[in-house]
């Protein structure tokens, strides 16, 4: 497994994920009483680890040191998306009755080129890695076909790297990046690589974080996708791989079982190939 850990430098691509999430006009519509209400409950919950940890006045300073390294590294897009996203999708979703979901995470890039129903995904033309060809349909939940969905792709190469996330390695600007429409029966078909499994960044904040609690710092590797059609829930998941390392012991606690792929090798012997579609729900 190539999983590098070391380069690019965790505030580059921290800095790199704080500058996209800053491009979004962000909003709630939240009443004065609601976010008092949140706030009391968050702080009383921290009041409740202090008391029950008798935490010292040192590890209060370690706590006070680290939160300003985490915003000087940029990695709270990085952080929040890790040890949060994971509850505030189940919360959000739980009335779906279609696809299941997952978290976006911090390195997606909108407006990706988009590609037809047929396609090969934007990459290096000595891209490392398994090719893999991916079949699916998008329908909503009483089985009508969405023609002219759109399911955007993005994902790390086999190196564990995300373009625009991976400064000084090269990587093309939309490399493994993609917005796939689909034909006239909701159908598509993607020639991709495999990607791996990788460590969030373990030279900043947060990796920091985990290797101070002996936490593993890995990521299973996972496809991202963000699918749309007029009339119906945008559908954000990551797919995983049957058999994986890291499936079991994510560091974002993303995985569930109904997005895990069973790849099979192609008859060709190019690679693997695999049927997975999306079901969305009306909105």
């Amino acid at each position: 497994m190539n999983a590098h850990v070391d380069v690019p430098a965790a505030a580059k691509s921290g800095a790199k994920a704080t500058d996209k999430f800053l491009t979004k006009k962000v909003t709630a519509d939240s009443s004065p009483e609601r976010v008092s209400a949140i706030l009391d409950d968050t702080l009383g919950a921290l009041f409740e680890v202090i008391h029950k940890h008798k935490v010292t006045y040192a590890e209060y300073d370690v706590l006070k040191s680290w939160l300003i390294q985490v915003g000087e590294d940029g990695e709270w897009p990085l952080w929040l998306d890790v040890f949060l996203e994971h509850e505030i999708e189940d919360v959000n979703t739980a009335h779906r009755k279609g696809s299941k979901g997952s978290i976006e995470g911090p390195y997606y890039v909108p407006n990706a080129p988009e590609l037809p129903a047929r396609c090969t995904m934007p990459m290096r033309p000595d891209e490392k890695g398994t090719p893999l060809r991916w079949t699916g349909q998008v329908t909503s939940v009483d089985g009508t076909p969405l023609g002219g969905a759109t399911v955007e792709l993005w994902h790390a190469d086999d190196d564990g790297y995300y373009s625009q996330f991976a400064e000084g390695m090269g990587i093309p600007e939309w490399n493994l990046r993609g917005t796939i429409v689909t034909d006239d029966e909701g159908r598509f078909e993607i020639d991709t690589m495999q990607p791996a499994p990788y460590a969030i960044p373990t030279d900043g904040a947060t990796g920091q974080m985990c290797l101070a609690a002996a936490w593993s710092p890995f990521r299973p590797a996972h496809l991202h996708i963000k699918a749309s059609a007029p009339g119906h829930e945008q559908l954000t998941a990551q797919l995983y791989f049957q058999g994986g390392v890291h499936t079991d012991d994510d560091i974002a606690k993303a995985v569930k079982p109904e997005l895990i792929l069973a790849p099979t090798p192609r008859a060709d012997g190019k690679g693997s190939e695999v049927h997975y579609g999306f079901v969305l729900d009306p909105a």
